[in-house]
């Protein structure tokens, strides 16, 4: 069955969107932190919908909700007051960092970052816009153009409204410095960029503040805070890009640029932040948000069930305190990996915060490895635990468990990756 279902999906799909495994699995069913394939196997989801279901698959909280919301109003667009958004935006107000008072929802991440542009276009006067190395935005004209990885561009010709500043890869410092002798120079080197090949006065600085699909990179503490300073002093927003890293993945906070201690101009979000029902949302100051006041309508963002489904998501999250189980669990997975890490060399770097954790894997001398990746992928596969892959080289393992994960869980896959990266 799932072999016939496979086939007929090569058949009809643009080739464009890939699949994982060299024999791609077909999902029948979720429940709680398992998915089933059509065949019946089960498998511990430690990627969870790209850090989408952060609280299950099939959450009876949500699935109550969004059934309720289902049979009471389905849809009537933005020319109407959606009830929903306001309840969803008071819950997000009681959360966001200092300062942001604005929303406004569309469909997802992707639309959300466009907004943001926008938006920081139309209050700064400026075009001009910054984005980090090995950054990824989504899959629209804009967000390819934002995007920092050249495997993810094709058939694109850049309008040349985009540069791309130094991220805080310490692992493949782009001087070949360490830290923290390096005196950051990969974030005071925005200032060159800046004076160099912009007209000196942009419009905003989008970063997330751990990279995702770039690889799980995470900056040092004294990154952000600068870049935000620079990128304020030449005219621009700071922009957090929080579609992977918001509400509670990164552990202890709610987004994850409070790690940094950095007040952002707007935040982007989607993903988790319902359960996976489509969702994007532009917050954002209200001086900011205010200067747009051109009309515009979005036909399903910030659909009465869509909002439902992030309200109850939300409420969830805040019963269950599941940012500090991140936190805790999150401590453990990457003590866990630090431990492995000692006996097996190919894991080069282990990185992260909370439940969004990465694994660079490389052969001597840091090259590289991603053919033993995809080994030990298929290694993960059999064995029932699911997990990403990243980077700019495809290096990198990506692992996003739920934020409900438990001790047991996490042991259980400790011993998996174990069995498969000494079978690779």
């Amino acid at each position: 069955m799932a072999a016939r279902t496979a086939e007929k999906y090569a058949k009809y799909m643009f080739p464009t969107v890939r699949t994982l495994y060299e024999e791609p699995i077909v999902m029948s069913r979720g429940s709680g932190h398992y998915l089933y394939d059509e065949d019946g196997k089960e498998y511990l989801d430690f990627f969870g919908g790209i850090l989408t279901c952060g609280i299950g698959h099939a959450n009876p909280k949500v699935a109550e909700a969004v059934s309720k919301q289902a049979h009471t109003l389905q849809h009537c667009s933005t020319l109407y007051i959606i009830p929903g958004q306001v309840e969803l935006a008071e819950r997000l107000l009681g959360i966001v960092p200092k300062g942001i008072s604005k929303f406004t929802f569309a469909n997802s991440g992707t639309e959300a970052i466009e907004a943001a542009i926008l938006m920081a276009q139309i209050a700064t006067g400026n075009d001009e816009i910054i984005a980090l190395r090995h950054s990824y935005s989504g899959r629209s004209k804009l967000a390819i153009e934002l995007t920092a990885l050249h495997n993810w561009k094709q058939g694109m010709a850049p309008s040349g409204n985009v540069k791309y500043t130094h991220n805080g890869y310490c692992y493949r410092c782009a001087f070949g410095l360490g830290y923290p002798s390096c005196g950051m120079k990969c974030a005071y080197d925005l200032e060159e960029l800046i004076r160099t090949s912009t007209r000196g006065s942009i419009a905003a600085l989008i970063a997330e503040p751990v990279q995702g699909v770039g690889g799980v990179i995470v900056p040092p503490p004294e990154f952000f805070p600068i870049v935000a300073d620079i990128t304020r002093k030449h005219g621009g927003i700071f922009i957090s890009d929080e579609v992977q890293t918001g509400f509670g993945r990164t552990g202890g906070k709610w987004f994850g640029i409070e790690h940094w201690g950095v007040e952002p101009d707007a935040i982007t979000a989607a993903k988790q932040m319902a359960s996976g029902a489509p969702i994007g949302a532009l917050m954002a100051r209200a001086e900011l948000a205010d200067r747009w006041t051109a009309p515009s309508i979005s036909t399903f963002g910030g659909n009465p069930v869509t909002m439902a489904a992030a309200c109850a998501t939300i409420d969830f999250m805040k019963e269950n305190d599941t940012k500090a189980n991140a936190e805790a669990m999150g401590a453990r997975l990457t003590d866990g990996l630090s431990r492995l890490q000692r006996k097996y060399p190919c894991m080069g770097d282990v990185r992260g915060k909370g439940l969004m954790i990465g694994i660079e894997f490389v052969k001597e001398g840091k090259e590289p490895a991603a053919g033993l990746l995809l080994k030990v992928l298929e290694g993960t596969k059999r064995r029932g635990l699911l997990v990403g892959k990243g980077g700019l080289d495809g290096n990198v393992m990506r692992l996003a468990p739920h934020l409900t994960i438990t001790q047991g869980e996490i042991d259980g896959a400790l011993s998996v990756l174990e069995d498969s990266i000494a079978e690779a």
